[in-house]
């Protein structure tokens, strides 16, 4: 406990002097697509985008990794959509938001028209979807370090969930052939990224104790892979809530990081079972502290991502050290 105590006062001293240092700062969101109706909006991602843009322009973050279910309940139909405007342009308005965002789809987007929101990226100077998966690096100031952050698409590799409100696991992949692509792909770029901290992005949990649990097909496929090129941690959204797990598998630590709580807040913890015994080591959701998102800073030393809540107050936080390769 007094472990945890002190790296949440370093954290917090580091964002009181974090423009005397040379640091990557990014902050990471999932789950924050609004209503379909009006006000297109939930109290919950309102407040997020607030304090998201009270960080980034207090500590200079460079970009934002949007990781999924960009739009409840449906997606989108077409690049024209309104949606973009109400759920996303009208939201996320603040001056400082206007820096780029890195988007992967989830399963609600899936449900939808996903190749209009990679059309989307043309018609908006902030939004960056490329394609369905794809490759980002950055270097950190001031060094000769870099952070590379393989974003994919976990639908498509696994196949969409028949409900998403209650406990569903992804039925398997639409297109196999597809599927086999991107599997291939991602180990490329893990086997080639020589980077100081590499992480995977998707929307579909690796392992979480909430509400739909760990995503066995990303156990079985994706953990061998982020366990073999050292990849420093997973982030994802998907369920509702804070999560961050560590596991010790095969003589392997991993880093998951859930950060789904932009839009809706769910207390579930129904597959506290179901993780690595021991693997679970921060669970929050709290809907009067109106959800929350994940600030994530790096330095050639370390990087700390923190958890911060939709009222602008750090939850917890976890250090990572870079690769040994």
């Amino acid at each position: 406990m007094e472990k945890h105590l002190l790296l949440f006062v370093v954290v917090l001293f580091s964002f009181s002097v974090a423009s005397a240092i040379d640091s990557l700062r990014f902050l990471v969101l999932g789950d924050w697509g609004g209503l379909p109706t009006i006000p297109y909006r939930t109290p919950v991602e309102s407040s997020v985008a607030k304090q998201m843009g009270y960080i980034t322009e207090k500590y200079d973050s460079k970009f934002n990794l949007a990781l999924g279910d960009n739009f409840y309940f449906d997606g989108v139909t077409n690049d024209d959509d309104k949606r973009f405007q109400e759920t996303f342009e009208n939201v996320f308005e603040d001056k400082s938001l206007q820096n780029a965002w890195y988007v992967v789809a989830g399963n609600h987007d899936h449900i939808g028209n996903v190749s209009a929101q990679i059309a989307y990226s043309k018609k908006s100077t902030r939004w960056n979807f490329p394609n369905y998966y794809y490759f980002l690096s950055f270097p950190i100031p001031g060094s000769n370090a870099k952070v590379d952050i393989v974003m994919i698409d976990t639908v498509l590799l696994c196949g969409n969930t028949l409900h998403d409100f209650v406990a569903s696991q992804p039925q398997g992949p639409a297109d196999k052939v597809v599927a086999e692509e991107q599997w291939n792909w991602i180990e490329q770029q893990l086997m080639n990224s020589t980077a100081d901290y590499l992480l995977v992005a998707g929307h579909f949990p690796v392992y979480s104790i909430a509400e739909h649990g760990p995503t066995q097909c990303l156990v079985d496929r994706l953990r061998p892979l982020l366990q073999k090129y050292q990849v420093t941690a997973y982030l994802c959204g998907h369920d509702h809530n804070l999560q961050y797990l560590q596991a010790t598998e095969d003589g392997v630590t991993m880093d998951y990081f859930v950060i789904g709580a932009a839009n809706f807040v769910d207390t579930s913890n129904e597959h506290a079972d179901a993780v690595p015994a021991g693997s679970s080591k921060f669970f929050w959701a709290k809907y009067a502290e109106l959800g929350g998102f994940a600030f994530a800073e790096a330095t050639p030393s370390n990087m700390t991502f923190t958890f911060v809540d939709g009222l602008g107050k750090s939850l917890y936080a976890h250090i990572l050290y870079p690769r040994k390769i």
